[in-house]
């Protein structure tokens, strides 16, 4: 079962989507350039698995502490959240705080997990 969203949340994402490029899990797969994945979400949900070389720095803490974790601003960075919304808000962020490579992954962990993709557990 889908979550609902809320209008006003669905406004700022699709807003943020229209600056933002998203990657499928297929192109992420066949990506050659090195790059940063960083899971977005909530510490629960972290801990209850996520996807394998994954960086946490979560939503509500990445604007704050993404210069210490990743300082080249040219770094490819690929976030991803549950569905794809809130990678695509915290890639919005980071691009107007000059990182000049940065990706949402489209579908985030439900889709990965939904190919049946491998999972790490803290």
């Amino acid at each position: 079962m889908s979550k609902q969203h809320n209008t006003g949340f669905l406004a700022l994402v699709t807003d943020a989507k229209s600056r933002v490029k998203e990657i499928t899990i297929d192109e992420f797969q066949q990506h050659q350039r090195p790059s940063v994945l960083i899971d977005v979400r909530e510490d629960r949900e972290w801990q209850a698995g996520h996807l394998p070389q994954a960086m946490h720095l979560g939503k509500g803490i990445i604007e704050r502490d993404i210069e210490a974790a990743v300082q080249d601003k040219q770094q490819t960075l690929v976030l991803y959240c549950g569905g794809g919304f809130r990678s695509a808000l915290a890639a919005d962020v980071l691009q107007k705080m000059g990182y000049t490579d940065v990706l949402s992954l489209a579908g985030g962990y439900s889709a990965w997990v939904n190919a049946g993709l491998p999972l790490e557990k803290p």
